[in-house]
């Protein structure tokens, strides 16, 4: 770890013990958006329902009222349109910030996004940027069906040109939200839809930023290395907590919290203490992030390695609606849990 991640880390522990808050992932969320919008007039919000309705999961509630109808724009059902207009606002000098109901809609807007926001820096020699952001939750177990529950954040995240973010905690989503609008390049921020609710303290200091590109160790731990991101490390936390109790195990949770840029040092440092890995991710696992990061380990943490680097997640199907079989295909807290103890050699 260099000296500038380690005094990032430093700071932004500093922050969170400063004057905070106990608030819930989704009130973090609004808090960055509105302090964001106070402080620099070129942003914006723009997406379906943002408005009137104070948007599809009330991050946005009382933003209209407060900024009017110019700064908190509602949109027709065209994500295709909102999107591309999003960009050309950005090209323009403008910082949206764009609002997808879930990221299962965001494909209709794939070429918007692909094609255009993340090569626009490059195409124009950076001469035009996109400082686009495009918010959007996604995540399963609400039973919502196989067309509104899945996790394609590893699909942006193959694209040169374009961030991925996922905050798994309050802090991270005010912090990372605040960081992706001010970052001058397009950023996705993928939410998820358990967490909205998760509450957690999150400093009330406006200037307070979540580095883009530095992953968390959200628990330390000597025995394995669990590497996850959004809901899924709210689940690793749990499952750490119940291993410890249960079995005695002590296991390091890393929250990517970024996925492009991807920050494979801290991933690396803590899997050459520990030993052994097990990747998690709510998405499929094939071609998935998961993937990546056991291929990222296995070649920098070869002689370190004491077991095979194991990966979980969801069960490779079309989600189903019923809630048994739903639950079945999710990577939930027991399929955790016995990933961890087989790496071990141990029985559950």
């Amino acid at each position: 770890m260099s000296r500038t991640d380690t005094v990032v880390r430093e700071e932004t522990a500093d922050a969170l013990a400063s004057a905070s808050e106990v608030m819930t992932y989704r009130d973090a969320l609004r808090l960055a958006l509105r302090e964001e919008l106070q402080r620099d007039e070129h942003v914006f919000i723009m997406g379906e329902e943002v408005g009137v309705f104070d948007g599809a999961y009330k991050v946005t509630a009382g933003l209209l009222e407060e900024f009017g109808p110019e700064r908190v724009r509602d949109t027709p059902i065209s994500e295709e349109g909102f999107v591309g207009a999003g960009v050309g606002a950005a090209m323009l000098g403008e910082r949206p910030v764009v609002e997808i109901m879930t990221i299962n809609f965001l494909l209709v807007a794939m070429d918007q996004v692909v094609n255009h926001a993340a090569k626009i820096g490059a195409m124009f020699g950076g001469e035009v940027r996109c400082p686009l952001v495009i918010r959007t939750p996604n995540g399963a177990g609400n039973q919502l069906t196989a067309q509104h529950s899945q996790s394609f954040e590893v699909w942006f995240a193959g694209t040169p040109g374009l961030k991925v973010l996922a905050p798994a905690s309050p802090a991270d989503a005010k912090g990372l939200l605040k960081s992706a609008i001010r970052d001058d390049d397009p950023v996705l921020l993928v939410e998820n839809l358990a967490i909205y609710k998760e509450r957690g303290a999150v400093p009330l200091d406006p200037e307070f930023l979540t580095p883009i590109g530095l992953a968390n160790v959200a628990r330390t731990g000597s025995d394995i290395t669990l590497v996850a991101h959004s809901y899924a490390t709210v689940r690793a936390l749990h499952v750490a907590e119940a291993l410890a109790r249960d079995h005695g195990v002590d296991a390091e949770v890393v929250d990517l919290r970024s996925l492009r840029p991807l920050d494979v040092d801290t991933v690396v440092a803590s899997v050459a203490k520990t030993n052994r890995a097990v990747c998690i991710e709510e998405g499929w696992p094939t071609y998935g992030v998961t993937a990546e990061l056991a291929a990222r380990i296995q070649k920098a943490c070869f002689d370190e390695l004491d077991a095979p680097v194991e990966r979980v997640g969801m069960a490779e199907v079309p989600l189903p609606y019923a809630k048994e079989l739903e639950t079945a295909a999710l990577p939930g807290a027991d399929r955790i849990e016995a990933a961890v103890l087989a790496t071990l050699g141990l029985r559950a």
